[in-house]
């Protein structure tokens, strides 16, 4: 990780595989466990565009850009279902040393599981705990914005919108409501700048 050379770094993923970071030949996600609370805690307060644009980036990242995640979400789907419960994610939030009570886990649940399945799936997990500096990058944000503008016209509109929320199972969104929050200008339809 100290060589000058950016070519001759470790990767993230190489860097957790690295015996000194291993625990019983698993990378720890013990240190992970306030930043990733705290993520759960922001991702709950976002509206339902901004988690699904969440969604279809954290969908778009390699395997080194959610090193770390991924045990974790392992860990805590004990059933190996693909898929985490409330019961499973509160006893994977006592492990790593939570203290939240029931009705604070039930909360960042209902938060993280965006198609109202009554469980996080993977890729609802990596979408409520990536870290949110990848929203600033301009490549997860054009992919977001080109996911939901369908025919490529620069805008998202309220069509293409309930097209896309329809593919993730998400039939309770008002999206008048998303349109309105998103689009102060009042032209019905969303710009890239206004997505996120």
């Amino acid at each position: 990780m100290l060589n000058s050379p950016p070519s001759e770094r470790l990767t993230a993923h190489q860097v957790l595989s690295h015996p000194w970071i291993i625990e019983q030949g698993v990378a720890s996600d013990r240190a992970l466990d306030p930043a990733v609370l705290s993520r759960l805690k922001q991702f709950s307060a976002m509206n339902k565009l901004k988690k699904m644009a969440l969604r279809v980036i954290a969908e778009s990242l390699s395997e080194e850009e959610i090193a770390g995640l991924r045990e974790m979400f392992t860990a805590m789907d004990t059933d190996n279902s693909g898929a985490i419960t409330f019961d499973e994610l509160k006893a994977g939030f006592r492990k790593y040393g939570s203290t939240l009570k029931d009705t604070e886990i039930r909360d960042l649940m209902e938060a993280a599981d965006i198609d109202n399945s009554g469980t996080i799936d993977y890729g609802e997990f990596i979408a409520a705990t990536i870290h949110l500096n990848k929203l600033e990058r301009e490549e997860h944000l054009m992919v977001a914005f080109s996911y939901f503008d369908k025919d490529g016209s620069g805008y998202i509109t309220v069509d293409e919108l309930q097209q896309a929320f329809k593919e993730h199972n998400m039939t309770d969104v008002i999206l008048e409501d998303i349109i309105k929050e998103a689009d102060q200008d009042n032209v019905s339809n969303i710009s890239c700048l206004k997505i996120l």
